[in-house]
């Protein structure tokens, strides 16, 4: 069975593209904004691209009330209020952080907020009766707003298994290669790699610049 998806704080390129991905897939998406007329208007272009009536505009409280699964990108600068806010809406959910840190004066650098990431920031917003998955910080909306192939790996971090792996059934829904990476202690480790890639765009004049993990598998069979 196919889960309803709320894009919160999803009005933003990242937020339209993963929409779009999942929609895509045949996913029920919800388009979350601090406005109804903003989510209905972003809902309509996805709309538009898909071809289909399939994305829903509503506001971000309604949106995580009726989802399975709430994916937050937001900027980090509303990260904290937004969660606070939606604490109650979110329980015995799935929440996905995309949210990244960066230093307010320059993007190429990571701000460490004190609990040491912001997935897990939002564990200790959200309490226990929510489940906070780390992932899909390090892709470019670029990618997600293109066609197939995606060459890009997602990194996905959470401390239920159970959520980790619906997780990565998005990211393979998404056209996506995802990576179990363990704990949401490592979520710093996998948001300090986006300033990473905005320095090297910046620097190598790139765009969409993306991680892929590379090995040979052990297993015999």
């Amino acid at each position: 069975m196919l889960l309803t998806l709320a894009i919160l704080g999803g009005t933003g390129n990242e937020g339209k593209g993963l929409a779009y991905r999942w929609a895509r897939a045949g996913y029920r998406v919800m388009i979350g904004s601090r406005t109804a007329e903003k989510a209905a208007e972003v809902a309509q272009e996805l709309n538009q691209k898909l071809g289909r009536d399939v994305v829903h505009g509503l506001v971000n409280e309604e949106a995580a009330k009726a989802c399975d699964i709430a994916v937050l990108t937001v900027p980090y600068a509303a990260h904290g209020e937004l969660l606070e806010s939606l604490r109650d809406s979110l329980q015995g959910k799935v929440l996905v952080d995309v949210t990244v840190p960066l230093a307010p004066s320059e993007a190429t650098r990571l701000y460490v907020p004190p609990a040491g990431s912001a997935a897990k920031e939002a564990q200790q917003i959200l309490g226990e009766g929510v489940r906070v998955v780390a992932a899909f910080q390090n892709l470019s909306h670029e990618h997600l707003l293109e066609g197939d192939p995606i060459p890009c790996h997602v990194l996905v971090c959470g401390d239920d298994e159970g959520a980790r792996e619906q997780v990565l059934k998005l990211a393979a829904a998404a056209g996506l290669t995802g990576w179990d990476a363990g704990s949401l202690d490592n979520a710093i480790v996998v948001e300090g790699l986006t300033p990473i890639l905005i320095g090297i765009n910046k620097r190598y004049k790139m765009r969409g610049a993306g991680i892929q993990v590379t090995g040979k598998s052990t297993e015999k069979g």
